[in-house]
């Protein structure tokens, strides 16, 4: 079993029991890292108390709002973190999110305002918080995004957010080339399609997923404990040599050309 004891792991985009974020949360906690959460405040604190009884079982000695299109409040997340904890060993980022009307239709008439907000929540946001965590990885550490096969190749209904996919992930190895150095790995997940909040705004995501289960070689999808797996031993030293890679948890369906 892999061994996390003694790890600092931040991890972001918590929604329900189905997201891939609560899954890698889980597997990261019984290898035995120290978790902290974040969550997407809002004005009524029903994320905040929704996600709270989420990861209580958990017991994250870190629970904190942080809103990634708001440069102050990621800057006092980060500066919380480093009173608390004084270093960060792993980073988590489960963070994507485009207007419904921009996943559908003609790729052509995506809104100029809603591509931007696409690449800001989805793209920039592993980048900003790489930012943010790096002074605090005075160890080295792990910084792992989650990613789709809709970013090298044409999904339907994926529109911009293939767009935003595809940046993710040049992005990560732009960010291992510069965090190398500093013993900073950062890789990134292409986890197969799982019915999640994020997901379901995919037209025909049950489509989607009954499609792979029929043509990938496992003859089925992933769950959110699979992703985590790979996630966790990515932030582990059994993978220490990693870094700059897209790994594909998918059943092997990418491999598949009909």
């Amino acid at each position: 079993m892999l061994n996390l004891t003694g790890k600092n792991a931040i991890v972001t985009g918590i929604a329900n029991n189905r997201s891939i974020a609560w899954g890698i949360a889980q597997q990261l906690h019984q290898a035995g890292a120290n978790l902290g959460i974040t969550f997407l405040p809002d004005d009524k604190g029903r994320y905040e108390r929704k996600v709270a009884e989420l990861v209580e079982s958990l017991q994250p000695s870190i629970f904190l709002p942080c809103d990634v299109q708001n440069d102050e409040q990621i800057d006092a997340t980060f500066a919380a973190i480093g009173e608390k904890w004084g270093k960060v060993d792993i980073l988590i980022h489960c963070l994507a999110f485009a207007n419904k009307d921009d996943l559908s239709g003609d790729f052509s008439n995506t809104s100029r305002q809603g591509f931007i907000t696409a690449l800001e929540v989805s793209t920039y946001s592993l980048t900003r918080l790489a930012a943010a965590a790096k002074p605090l990885m005075t160890e080295g550490g792990s910084i792992v995004t989650l990613t789709y096969l809709g970013g090298v190749k044409v999904i339907p209904n994926y529109n911009v957010m293939g767009v935003a996919k595809a940046a993710l992930e040049m992005s990560v190895r732009y960010l291992a080339g510069e965090l190398g150095p500093q013993n900073i790995r950062v890789n990134a997940i292409s986890a197969g399609p799982i019915r999640t909040l994020a997901s379901s705004a995919v037209g025909g995501i049950l489509d989607m997923i009954h499609h792979v289960e029929q043509v990938a070689p496992l003859r089925r999808t992933v769950t959110q404990l699979e992703v985590g797996n790979a996630a966790t031993f990515l932030c582990s030293d059994l993978a220490s040599g990693i870094t700059g890679q897209i790994l594909y948890v998918d059943a092997g369906y990418e491999i598949m050309g009909m």
